[in-house]
């Protein structure tokens, strides 16, 4: 018997909103159950049995398996829809930012806002927050770049390029980031949220 998707997932968590916005904007059923990293709840055997990463999301597909990794996780839900470019060289345009989100981009805005949202003032860990910011800001810059000349990231239409980088620039003030320098990233922001079926994080 095949089951429902089910999305082991933290609300507040960046990584997390693009797979139920994903889900959301394709009209797919989900069960959502919530796993809170902050207390744990990622390194239960239980959890650990369904991603030995012990990390959220991780995607629990109709067959009873698990797909961990958010971006592999958009892919996947994204194959054959219009949310993933039918062209070969759109995919991999696709890919291309995916990717830089992963390795430039979430390293540094995201765990700014994570220092500032979840650890205490006093924390050792907001050292690190000039450098985050610094790197942060570098790429936004290479997102404004690009948005300066194109509405999205993968071609002229909205794909899991976008939902990939839309969920934790969209949220980049909880980290320090001044999204005012980047003009063109703030139209794209609002053209993201003018979506179909858009849902908002947490």
């Amino acid at each position: 018997m095949r089951c429902m998707l089910t999305v082991y997932g933290m609300a507040d968590s960046g990584n997390c909103y693009k797979v139920k916005l994903a889900l959301e904007q394709l009209a797919l059923p989900y069960r959502w159950v919530e796993v809170d990293s902050t207390r744990g709840g990622t390194r239960t055997a239980e959890f650990l049995a369904r991603n030995p990463n012990g990390k959220v999301p991780t995607l629990q597909l109709e067959d009873g398996s698990h797909l961990p990794e958010s971006n592999a996780i958009l892919y996947y839900l994204a194959e054959g829809t219009p949310l993933l470019p039918a062209d070969k060289t759109g995919r991999a345009r696709a890919l291309q930012w995916m990717f830089f989100e992963q390795y430039s981009h979430e390293p540094y805005i995201a765990v700014a806002r994570f220092i500032l949202r979840h650890l205490p003032a006093d924390a050792p860990r907001r050292s690190e927050l000039p450098r985050l910011q610094e790197r942060g800001r570098q790429a936004l810059a290479v997102m404004q770049q690009h948005l300066s000349q194109a509405p999205y990231f993968a071609g002229a239409r909205y794909s899991v390029a976008d939902i990939a980088l839309y969920a934790y620039t969209h949220a980049a003030a909880d980290g320090g980031f001044d999204l005012g320098a980047f003009p063109a990233v703030k139209d794209w922001i609002a053209r993201v949220a003018s979506q179909p079926r858009h849902v908002a994080l947490g």
